[in-house]
């Protein structure tokens, strides 16, 4: 079989790769002719290229672009949506779980026909999610300690106070698991058909930008309603196999998504309770 030889590619004198911050030509150049070179020449050439790599290292840490947030999909939460840089949107469902097997034989058998006949309903993709965390007792402990603060008695006071010191101590050294199950429903103008690969890659170079914002702002209304339809309909699906769902405030999701994008620095530092979670008519 013949085989063509490619052309090489044509010399734009570099000027997007130098503002990259890469290695141009030249310096290969110099790497490759060193063995022609005394032993100075070789020198002063390998000062040279240690400091254009220093400056190349200093060009990427001022960039903008390399920022953590450059790399995460969302770009809002609101409305009891999330809003992706993409242009897609996204609800999510709280799913409460049913012990399968508790149900007796004929049950089952209604709650696999049930669940069967849902995800035949469904004329769009979803995601299922089982998230396990931590308990997260900090309301209860709140509680208890505010009816404690509101006793006269000072034996019962501070009896209060040591039980919810224990239970906090207790379910730290623990460490007592909790599952969520959760429903994604998405809504895209036109999905992607991209692989694992190609999506990966799109979410990197997912660059926000004020005429993305406009675009997004324009259709959300309507495009908020289609999602609204598909959310009822997987909630009602849900109903009719027993299962009981709601879908999350807008408070809730930043809550999740805090909680997955920072596991270890979420158990310190909780988010406050006074967010401006107001719906937003645009």
């Amino acid at each position: 079989m013949a085989h063509k030889n490619t052309p090489p590619a044509k010399d734009d004198k570099h000027s997007a790769t130098m503002q990259k911050g890469t290695l141009d030509e030249n310096l290969t150049d110099d790497l490759l002719n060193e063995e022609d070179e005394d032993g100075d020449t070789k020198k002063k050439k390998k000062q040279n290229i240690l400091e254009r790599v220093k400056d190349t290292v200093r060009q990427r840490k001022r960039s903008k672009s390399a920022s953590t947030q450059r790399y995460v999909p969302i770009a809002e939460i609101r409305n009891d949506t999330v809003i992706l840089k993409n242009g897609g949107l996204r609800a999510v469902i709280l799913v409460e779980p049913l012990n399968f097997n508790l149900k007796s034989e004929t049950e089952q058998e209604g709650i696999i026909a049930g669940y069967q006949q849902f995800l035949n309903t469904l004329s769009f993709p979803i995601q299922i999610v089982i998230r396990s965390t931590k308990v997260n007792i900090d309301p209860y402990i709140d509680k208890i300690r505010a009816r404690a603060n509101m006793f006269k008695n000072e034996l019962l006071k501070d009896q209060s106070l040591m039980y919810a010191a224990f239970v906090e101590k207790l379910v730290d050294v623990a460490d007592i698991m909790q599952k969520r199950f959760y429903l994604v429903i998405p809504q895209d103008d036109n999905p992607p058909r991209k692989n694992t690969v190609t999506q990966f890659f799109s979410w990197i170079h997912t660059d926000d930008s004020s005429a993305k914002i406009s675009q997004r702002n324009q259709r959300f209304q309507q495009r908020s309603i289609l999602l609204r339809d598909r959310v009822n309909l997987a909630q009602s699906g849900l109903h009719n196999v027993g299962i009981a769902s709601r879908r999350l405030t807008t408070q809730e999701l930043i809550q999740l998504y805090y909680e997955m994008y920072n596991p270890m620095s979420s158990q310190e530092q909780k988010l406050p309770n006074d967010l401006n979670t107001e719906r937003l008519v645009i």
